[in-house]
């Protein structure tokens, strides 16, 4: 029966996050792209203008709403995790250096996705019965599309209700721990036994920090987030910075493999990876599965921003794509390639391979830095997933009654990642994070006319 489960699992995993998932996700850029004419690319000094200029500006939010900034650090919260640490390391393995110059393709066109998701999320937005604002894919299906495609909004909920306990949660505390025991390791002898006890402790802390915050309600998950978030940021893009300053003499032939391997990798490989294809879709699917543009899990962190203008708040999209992407997987990508640590390429690789990198250059110490910067990301990915989460539930059950003991639920669930190995479980959710992108894509391209009237009578006016 498992045998069944996981064969299954896969065939649909495979096919989620395979060609057909890249076509329909890049093929929804490419035509918002067009539609809004690059909008990304022409309006982008406005948008960092926008954005960075208003990340500064002090404000409260009225109730029941986070600030722009606020709403923009969760969702960084829940784009920055593992991932970018981990899995641009695997891209690399497996598709070469020149995976990472597909990656910033699969970013430019996923700053427009993800400017459309966000200024359709505030549009379309509701206040629920305790005057939150609520808003997302499901909303934007519900309020922007006829009844016919009702369906949709709750299939997306759906999904969205089963991915959280998994990817949300889960399989972020099992990294917290993991990067714990680490630590510890290499420090000291510790046996099987106390690692346990350790990461029981750890799973029981996580459980009752995430709690703390997500019972806060909309108020204390914006205030949290706008702390955690520009200190982690802040603090992995210093450190990043400082291997590729310490190894500068690489970095013109590193930038050459990068550009010259996405077209050749056999001559930046050794040989061990010959497909131009295969490098192009380790990097995109890379880039789609760190900024989840397409997926519309950003926007419902957006839809609570206090703003009355869904275009000025969308343009915070087109930031979240550019600093998840552009800026700390190029900065992983270059901390790999910059500090010479051998790669196995065509072998599957995570985050050891991004820890060589710092320890071939800062030492041993550095290890205990990555293990910060692993469980701060994890735990940041924990609290706004768990948003995603009770919105989700919250418009499936018609009723924000759910919402509160599916919190308490989804808080407990860190202890069992810490302490069980699911195996399964957590592909399942990876399936079912994938299966998300359908019903959101389908509303895009049918609200991408109101996408391009939103831009043009937001700058006729701006203007």
């Amino acid at each position: 029966m498992i045998e069944t489960i996981t064969a299954v699992n896969d065939a649909v995993n495979h096919f989620i996050w395979g060609i057909p998932a890249m076509i329909s996700i890049i093929g929804v850029g490419l035509l918002l792209s067009v539609r809004t004419r690059f909008l990304q690319i022409r309006k982008f000094p406005y948008a960092i203008k926008t954005t960075i200029g208003r990340m500064f500006r002090k404000k409260d939010a009225t109730d029941g709403a986070m600030t722009p900034f606020q709403a923009v650090c969760t969702a960084l919260a829940a784009t920055v995790g593992t991932g970018n640490i981990a899995g641009v390391a695997g891209a690399i393995a497996i598709g070469g250096p020149g995976a990472v110059f597909w990656m910033w393709c699969s970013a430019l066109l996923g700053m427009c996705t993800k400017f459309s998701e966000v200024t359709l999320a505030v549009r379309f937005r509701e206040r629920s019965a305790t005057g939150e604002w609520v808003g997302g894919p499901m909303y934007y299906i519900k309020n922007g599309l006829s009844k016919n495609w009702h369906w949709l909004a709750a299939l997306y909920s759906l999904f969205g209700v089963l991915t959280v306990f998994g990817t949300g949660n889960a399989t972020q505390v099992n990294t917290i721990v993991t990067a714990i025991d680490s630590a510890l390791t290499a420090y000291g002898d510790f046996s099987k036994s106390m690692l346990s006890t350790v990461n029981l402790v750890a799973g029981v802390l996580v459980a009752m920090l995430v709690a703390m915050v997500l019972l806060g309600g909309i108020k204390r998950i914006g205030s949290v987030t706008e702390k955690l978030v520009p200190f982690m940021a802040l603090f992995y893009v210093v450190l990043a910075l400082g291997v590729v300053v310490l190894n500068i003499r690489r970095f013109p032939a590193v930038l050459a493999s990068i550009v010259g391997g996405a077209f050749d990798p056999r001559a930046f490989t050794g040989g061990a990876i010959g497909s131009v294809f295969l490098s192009m879709q380790k990097g995109v699917s890379r880039g789609i599965f760190s900024n989840e543009a397409g997926l519309g899990t950003g926007s419902i962190a957006h839809a609570c921003a206090d703003t009355r203008k869904p275009v000025k708040q969308g343009m915070f999209g087109i930031f979240e794509v550019f600093a998840d992407t552009i800026v700390i997987c190029t900065l992983t990508a270059l901390v790999i390639l910059c500090s010479g640590v051998p790669v196995n390429y065509g072998s599957a690789a995570g985050a050891e391979l991004t820890i060589a990198g710092f320890t071939s250059t800062y030492g041993g110490w550095s290890s205990i830095f990555t293990a910060v910067a692993l469980c701060c990301f994890a735990f940041s990915t924990i609290i706004g997933w768990g948003l995603y989460g009770s919105r989700c539930i919250e418009f499936l059950c018609k009723t924000d009654k759910v919402v509160r003991p599916f919190l308490v639920v989804y808080s407990f669930v860190a202890i069992l990642g810490a302490t069980v190995d699911l195996g399964l479980l957590w592909n399942i959710a990876d399936t079912f994070n994938g299966l998300m992108s359908i019903p959101n894509l389908i509303a895009l391209l049918l609200l991408s006319g109101t996408v391009v009237k939103l831009v043009k009578e937001f700058f006729e006016t701006e203007s």
